[in-house]
């Protein structure tokens, strides 16, 4: 797919609750290492494992080129009052022809438990609905994850259904169970 059916990049962050989400940034290094420190981030992403500063700034590099490459959008959750970076959140839209995108979150450890991840997917998904072919953004959890549970479901995503053994991660078969979001009508 290439970027000349995604919209532009948004006039204005799209934000709720405590959070905003801004273009990825070279200052979102220490929010990248502290990501990579978590067990599952880097099974499920590009992020390495204990990612250096070197680790991280490529990884940097490459959520600033997703919306160049027709992939979607990678945004930076931050914390609205502190103004500090606290996570990262895409909306990733390559059957966006079909009106659908799926959608992902990652809160870093020192910030979960204050609602970071169901602001940020709630501003996403917000977002998601000013695209006018968009209709439908998708998640796959873990059932195991019951944190992620509860941000999609906080966010007004419905579960779907389990789908047995959908997608590798670190080398085994995972079953995952889809959540989904539907455009409002209107």
């Amino acid at each position: 797919m290439t970027s000349s059916i995604l919209p532009p990049w948004p006039a204005a962050a799209p934000s709720h609750g405590r959070v905003a989400l801004r273009s990825v940034q070279e200052s979102d290094i220490a929010m990248a290492r502290e990501l990579s420190t978590d067990p599952y981030v880097p099974l499920v992403g590009s992020l390495p494992a204990q990612a250096s500063n070197a680790d991280a700034l490529a990884w940097v590099r490459r959520q600033q080129s997703r919306h160049e490459e027709g992939a979607g959008f990678s945004f930076t959750v931050v914390d609205s009052r502190a103004g500090t970076s606290v996570g990262h959140c895409g909306l990733w839209l390559t059957e966006l022809e079909s009106g659908r995108a799926t959608a992902g979150y990652a809160i870093v450890e020192s910030a979960r438990g204050h609602g970071y991840a169901a602001d940020a997917l709630t501003a996403l998904t917000l977002f998601g609905w000013t695209i006018p072919c968009l209709f439908r953004i998708a998640l796959c959890i873990e059932p195991w994850n019951a944190a992620s549970l509860r941000t999609a479901e906080r966010a007004g995503y419905v579960r779907e259904g389990l789908m047995r053994r959908h997608q590798e991660i670190g080398g085994r078969r995972r079953d995952m169970l889809l959540y989904a979001a539907i455009r409002p009508e209107q």
